[in-house]
Parts: C-alpha cells; sequence; structure tokens
C-alpha cells in the first residue's frame, strides 16, 4: 500500500502505541484486500460492545487500550451493549453481567467514543451523507448505510471498525470503490408486502439464495418507508451477509447500477408464506420484543396505539436508542406502554442480553435478524409475527 508521510509516521509508532497498532491492523487488510491506499472516513460505528458477545478477553483489551490513552479521531458510535445501561435492575439482569459491562462502556468513554449503544446511528445522531466513506460494523447499519443512504463502508469488524477510528481512515477496497457496487441477482417481487414482518421475511429469503452478494429489487411497493428498509437489510445481513442492495425506486444508486447477466429470484405469496412458516417454529412466547433494528418513533406510537387500555400478561419489551426512548418519555409513549405491562427498553436488543440466563425460552418477535440469531445466540424457540400478532400474543 502507498501511506502518506503522516500515516507513515502512525505506522512507525511516533503517534502513540495504539494509533501504530491500529495502524498495522488497517494495513493488513489492505493487503490482503488489494487496496492502494488509505482514505480518510467520516464516521466509525463499533461492534463487540455486548459483555455477551465478548466476555473477559474483550473487556481486557477495550480497557489496556483505555489506559494506553487511545482516542477517536472521528465520530464514533457505539453498537447496542448487552442490558440497558441506565435501568438494568428494574429489568433485572444479573448484577455479575452488569458490572462487567458498565467497565466496558466506560473503556468506550475514556477513548471517546459516544455511548449511543444502538444499531441505528442514522437515527440517533450519525448520519452520513450519499457517498461519504465511512468505517461501520454493524450489519443492518452497514446495509442501510450503503444502500438506503448511499454512504460507502465494507463490513467491518469491530476491531477494523476501532481501528479506523483511531486512525480517521480505512483501506480503499470492496464497497468503498464504484465497481464493487453494483449487483449480482435480481429479485422480482410479486408477494404483498404490507408490514415491517413482511419485508424481515422477504429478506430472509433472499439472504439464504444471493449469500454475500448484491441483489437488486424490483416490485416493492412504492410507499416502502425507512422502517420497511431497515427490516429488509437487516434480515439480508443475518440470514446471508448482505452489505449492499438496490431496490428500483427506492435506493439512490439503483438507477445507476449495471443489470445485465442477473441471476434471478422470485419472490410471491407462496415464498412469503413459506418463509413465515419456517421463521415461526414455536408459539407462546414467554417474552415479546419488538425493535431489532433499534425501533424508530413511528414503530413506537405504533406499539403505544396497540396497547392502550390493555393489560398485557406476558413481558413485552420495545428496544431502542436512548435518544428515542427519552422523545418517547416525552411524547406519553412511554407511559401508556409501561401501564399496559410493557417497556421501553434502551442501549440493547435481545439478541446481545442475556435473555437465556434470564429465564426466557421463547421469544415472539417481528424482525427477520432476530429470527436469525436467536436460536443460536440465545437458544431461543421463536415466535415470528407482525407487531399486532405479538401484542395479541402478550395479552393472553
Amino acid at each position: 500500500m502507498h501511506l502518506t508521510n503522516e500515516e507513515e509516521k502512525v505506522l512507525a509508532g511516533e503517534r502513540g502505541e495504539v494509533p501504530a497498532r491500529s495502524m498495522r491492523l488497517l494495513v493488513k487488510l489492505g493487503d490482503i484486500y488489494g487496496a492502494e491506499r488509505m482514505i480518510p472516513v467520516g464516521s466509525a460505528q463499533v461492534a463487540g460492545v455486548s459483555y455477551k458477545s465478548i466476555g473477559d478477553p474483550g473487556r481486557d483489551f477495550l480497557e489496556d487500550y483505555a489506559r494506553l490513552g487511545a482516542k477517536v479521531r472521528v465520530p464514533t458510535f457505539l453498537n447496542p451493549a448487552g442490558m440497558d445501561i441506565e435501568d438494568w435492575e428494574g429489568l433485572r439482569f444479573p448484577k455479575r453481567f452488569a458490572e462487567q459491562q458498565l467497565r466496558i462502556m466506560e473503556a468506550f468513554r475514556k477513548m471517546g467514543i459516544i455511548m449511543s449503544a444502538s444499531c441505528t446511528p442514522y437515527l440517533a445522531g450519525n448520519l452520513p451523507r450519499f457517498g461519504e466513506h465511512i468505517a461501520w460494523s454493524e450489519s443492518s447499519a452497514v446495509s442501510f448505510a450503503n444502500s438506503v443512504i448511499g454512504a460507502r463502508t465494507n463490513r467491518e469488524g469491530g476491531p477494523s471498525a476501532l481501528a479506523a477510528a483511531i486512525c480517521g481512515v480505512t483501506p480503499d477496497y470492496g464497497y468503498h470503490r464504484d465497481e464493487n457496487r453494483h449487483p449480482h441477482f435480481q429479485v422480482n417481487v410479486s408477494a404483498g408486502l404490507g408490514f415491517s414482518s413482511d419485508y424481515g421475511a422477504l429478506g430472509w429469503f433472499v439472504g439464504k439464495v444471493v449469500k454475500d452478494k448484491i441483489p437488486h429489487f424490483t416490485g416493492l411497493p412504492e410507499d416502502a418507508g425507512t422502517d420497511e428498509l431497515k427490516a429488509l437489510g437487516a434480515a439480508m445481513a443475518a440470514s446471508g451477509a448482505v452489505a449492499l442492495y438496490h431496490a428500483e425506486g427506492l435506493t439512490p444508486e439503483a438507477r445507476w447500477a449495471r443489470k445485465e447477466d442477473l441471476q434471478t429470484v422470485d419472490f410471491g405469496d407462496r415464498e412469503l408464506e413459506e418463509t413465515y412458516a419456517k421463521l415461526s417454529p414455536a408459539k407462546d412466547p414467554d417474552l415479546v420484543v419488538i425493535g431489532c433494528p433499534h425501533a424508530s418513533m413511528k414503530e413506537i406510537a405504533r406499539v403505544a396505539a396497540l396497547v392502550d387500555g390493555k393489560h398485557l400478561k406476558r413481558p413485552l419489551w420495545v428496544c431502542t436508542s436512548r435518544v428515542m426512548k427519552e422523545a418517547a418519555r416525552r411524547m406519553g409513549f412511554a407511559a401508556i406502554i409501561e401501564k399496559a405491562g410493557g417497556r421501553i427498553v434502551a442501549d440493547t436488543c435481545m439478541v446481545v442480553a442475556p435473555i437465556e440466563e434470564m429465564g426466557f425460552k421463547t421469544t415472539g418477535v417481528n424482525s427477520g435478524k432476530a429470527a436469525s440469531y436467536l436460536p443460536g445466540h440465545c437458544k431461543q424457540g421463536v415466535m415470528y409475527g407482525r407487531i399486532e400478532d405479538l401484542v395479541e400474543a402478550a395479552s393472553k
């Protein structure tokens, strides 16, 4: 790789031990993937935050970086932690888990990282511009940034995103380059899609087929909004490894994407029905969770309207960012949900929380991403359905 004079100084250790370590990692990645240079990034988003995911080794690594004085050079946001940082006791998270999680958060804080603890940073203060190079690591956030916003990031690991945050640059390869942003599959959608869970089912189906390639969608409803597109991308990133998709009339680069010699995938009402059945092997959830990726204000308001006047008989969590939780409190949505017996839970989601240690065995979700991860990550049976179906299940 060709490095600038400043990058050479960082690599040589003239800017400190942690920047040198970080630059070595970035140079190694660049060598592996054939990058010729580094490019500046406008922001970073770091995964590997939950104590459940990184354990004692990850905690020790982060505390060592903080002790050595590591500081980020660009605005850097955090992925969800393993618990609600402010309300973990009320939600009955294990005390030892909480103690370790708080140590991890303190290490990030010392590095100057914004403790957003959300998988939807674009809804909570980190919205990149079209074409901006960034270094994000959460799979659904990467998909949304690349696809819906038109920013440019590879699917970074937690360490490489942190290295980019510390150095302010990332290797110029993969989705940072025009030639790697064209589709490989044409997905023809004829199914009637009316709910976020329908888009999650579509994404789960397509991710299984295309794996880590780029799909181009036709036939999606013209009124598909932010919530639907984040559900679509999140599910594809979980069931496959899709980091970029195009949707005709909905995403900004779809009009420029080359569409010759594409493999074809069809998704109709039959595929939609069959996918729901595959995603929902269990019934009677112990816990119902909405907000994977983290819920928007529109989704929180929808839940509040559905539970208003009800008495829930099973726990219902609406997972979201701290920013959205505070706004929901001010709007009165939190009070409505809490009166019904539910909770707005910030900073975490069920996938990275120790819910299996908290007595839950079956979880109801409307997220294709959660349905992909819960059986393996949390040893959960899954009930998959629309928000309306989940609220009804929590009321029984």
